[in-house]
C-alpha cells in the first residue's frame, strides 16, 4: 500500500510550494518514482515541479464523450474511452509521476472530474510508493474526499491569525467529515518570527494535530514562483527547502506511520 501526503489550506498560503518541496525531497531521499496529484483546478503544481500538464482529468471527459459518440470508438465504451483517455493525461517525469484534475470542460461541475480523479487514484496509487495531493484551496474540498485514506494531512497556513484560524477550522471540519488520517500536522508558511509558533501552539493544543515547523519567508522562492519556475532549481542550501527538509524529515520519523 503508498504512502500517502495530503496537503491542503486557504488559497494563497503556499500549500502548492509544500507539496512541490515534498515531491522533490521524496526524490532524493525516498522510495521512487512518486505521484503528485494535482488536486485543484487551478492546475499550478506542474510548474513547480518543472514539468507540463498539457491534459487533466476534468479536459478529457467531453474528449471521451465525443469519441464514444463517434465511429472512431473500435466498439469501446465510455467508460473505457475515459479511461484511456485518463492514462493520457499521466505526465512521466524521470523519479515521479503527475496527474492533474484541472477544470471540466463543457457541462458539468467540478464534482464529476473530482470523482473521475477519486476513482483514477484508487486504482493506481498502489503502483507508487509514496503519494503527494496538492488539494484545492479552501474548506469545500476536504468533503470531496479525493482519497480515502492518507497517512498525513497536513494544513498549510501562512503567519496570519485568518491563516491560522482557518488552519483551525480546516481541522474541525476534518473531525466533522470523519475524514481518515493516520496523523496530522501544521505547517506555516512565510514565517518572519516565532510568534506565530507559539499562537499555532495554542490553537491547536487542545488537538493531536503536530506543530511540523514553518517555512521563512524568502525571496529566491518568491521569484522563482513568480516566475513559474521549478523548486528543483532551489539550491540544498536555500532556507526554505532546508525548513522543508527538517518538516519532512519530522514526518517520516512519525511514530504515527513510516515512509
Amino acid at each position: 500500500m503508498s504512502w500517502t501526503l495530503s496537503i491542503t489550506g486557504k488559497g494563497g498560503v503556499g500549500k502548492t510550494t509544500l507539496a512541490a518541496l515534498a515531491v522533490r525531497w521524496l526524490t532524493e531521499h525516498g522510495p521512487k518514482p512518486i505521484l503528485a496529484v494535482d488536486a485543484d483546478p487551478n492546475t499550478c503544481l506542474d510548474a513547480l515541479l518543472g514539468v507540463k500538464a498539457p491534459r487533466t482529468v476534468g479536459g478529457v471527459r467531453e474528449e471521451a464523450k465525443q469519441l464514444a459518440q463517434s465511429q472512431s470508438a473500435n466498439g469501446m465504451g465510455k467508460a473505457e474511452l475515459l479511461d484511456m483517455k485518463i492514462q493520457e493525461t499521466l505526465v512521466e517525469a524521470a523519479q515521479f509521476d503527475l496527474i492533474a484534475m484541472g477544470r471540466p470542460e463543457g457541462p458539468g461541475c467540478y464534482c464529476y472530474a473530482n470523482n473521475v480523479l477519486r476513482s483514477v487514484l484508487a486504482r493506481i496509487a498502489n503502483q507508487y510508493p509514496a503519494v503527494i495531493i496538492d488539494n484545492e484551496a479552501g474548506l469545500e474540498n476536504l468533503s470531496r474526499r479525493t482519497v480515502q485514506r492518507s497517512d498525513w494531512l497536513v494544513f498549510v497556513t501562512d503567519a496570519s491569525a485568518r491563516g491560522l484560524a482557518t488552519a483551525r477550522r480546516l481541522y474541525d471540519m476534518a473531525l466533522e467529515l470523519a475524514i481518515s488520517a493516520q496523523a496530522m500536522g501544521v505547517v506555516i508558511n512565510r514565517m518572519r518570527d516565532g510568534e506565530c509558533l507559539d499562537r499555532a501552539q495554542r490553537l491547536f493544543e487542545d488537538t493531536p494535530v503536530a506543530l511540523l515547523g514553518g517555512l521563512p519567508d524568502d525571496a529566491e522562492v518568491a521569484a522563482r514562483d513568480a516566475a513559474g519556475q521549478s523548486v528543483f532549481g532551489l539550491s540544498v542550501e536555500n532556507a526554505v527547502y532546508t525548513a522543508g527538509k527538517q518538516i519532512f524529515r519530522r514526518i517520516r520519523e512519525s511514530d504515527a506511520v513510516r515512509i
